[in-house]
C-alpha cells in the first residue's frame, strides 16, 4: 500500500502557481550560460531605457521573469507566494493577473519617467543617444549623445542607457500595498525583528525607505527604487478604484 503524496503546488491558485513556475523557468539560463550568453540573455529580454540602443519593446514585459541573482529570485519570489495568494483569492484569478502586470508595467513607467527626467537635466533632451552598439569609452558615449558633459555625468547616462532592468520586484511591490490596504492587522515576521508586526504598520515604513533611498540615490546602489514605488503607487490606485473590500476573517 502506498501513501499518498499531494502536488506541493496544489494549494497554490493558479496564477500565483504559474508565475512562480515561469520564473524560475526564465532563472535558469543564467545558471547554464557561461559569462557572455548570460550577459546577451539579459540583454535581449531585460528593459532598458527607451531611447538606449539595447531597447526592444518586448523588453517591458520580459524583465518581469528575469532576476540578478539567487537572492534577487528567492526574495522575490517569496513575497509572491506569502502574499499573492491572499491577494489572488480575494480579487480572483482574472483580477489578480490584470493587478500583478499593471503594477509591473506601472514600476518601469515611474523608473523610466525619472531616467527621462535625469537625461533632460543632464542634456536638454529626453533622448539624445545617436548611433548605435554599446560605447566602450565615455568619448565614444559623448559622441553618440553629441553633448559636452563631466565624467560624472557620462558616468551617470552610460547607467541609465546601458544598465538593464530585470526583476518583479515592480509588482511584488504592488502586492505588498494591496496587502497592507486588503489585511492590514495580518502580524509580519521581518528579518532582525524578534516580534511579529502589523502590515499596517510595516509596509508603509517599507516603503518610505524605498522613497528615500531612491531620491538618496546613494553611491553603490544599484536598485531600481523608483520601480518599486512605481509598481506600490498602482497597486494603491487599484485597490481603490475597483473598490475591493478587505475581506473578513481571512487571517
Amino acid at each position: 500500500m502506498s501513501a499518498y503524496r499531494q502536488n506541493p503546488l496544489a494549494n497554490i491558485p493558479p496564477v500565483v502557481r504559474n508565475l512562480l513556475i515561469i520564473n524560475v523557468i526564465c532563472f535558469l539560463p543564467s545558471l547554464i550560460f557561461n559569462a557572455d550568453n548570460g550577459e546577451k540573455y539579459i540583454q535581449l529580454f531585460g528593459v532598458y531605457y527607451f531611447n538606449s540602443p539595447l531597447f526592444r519593446p518586448w523588453q517591458i514585459i520580459t524583465h518581469l521573469f528575469l532576476h540578478g541573482g539567487f537572492a534577487h529570485i528567492f526574495f522575490n519570489m517569496f513575497a509572491l507566494y506569502s502574499f499573492g495568494m491572499a491577494i489572488e483569492y480575494t480579487l480572483g484569478s482574472k483580477r489578480f493577473f490584470s493587478f500583478y502586470f499593471i503594477c509591473g508595467l506601472g514600476a518601469i513607467a515611474l523608473q523610466m519617467a525619472v531616467q527621462a527626467y535625469e537625461v533632460h537635466a543632464l542634456t536638454g533632451s529626453f533622448a539624445p543617444m545617436h548611433g548605435h552598439g554599446i560605447p566602450t569609452t565615455f568619448g565614444d558615449l559623448q559622441s553618440m549623445l553629441n553633448v559636452q558633459l563631466s565624467e560624472g555625468g557620462l558616468k551617470k547616462l552610460s547607467e541609465i542607457y546601458f544598465a538593464p532592468m530585470v526583476g518583479a520586484s515592480g509588482a511584488i511591490f504592488g502586492l505588498l500595498i494591496a496587502f497592507g490596504m486588503l489585511f492590514p492587522n495580518a502580524e509580519l515576521m521581518i528579518l532582525f525583528i524578534p516580534v511579529p508586526v502589523k502590515a499596517k504598520y510595516i509596509i508603509p515604513v517599507y516603503v518610505i525607505i524605498e522613497l528615500v533611498l531612491g531620491v538618496g540615490q546613494f553611491s553603490g546602489d544599484s536598485v531600481a527604487h523608483f520601480a518599486h514605488l512605481g509598481g506600490a503607487i498602482l497597486g494603491f490606485i487599484l485597490i481603490k478604484i475597483w473598490r475591493v473590500q478587505r475581506p473578513e476573517n481571512f487571517f
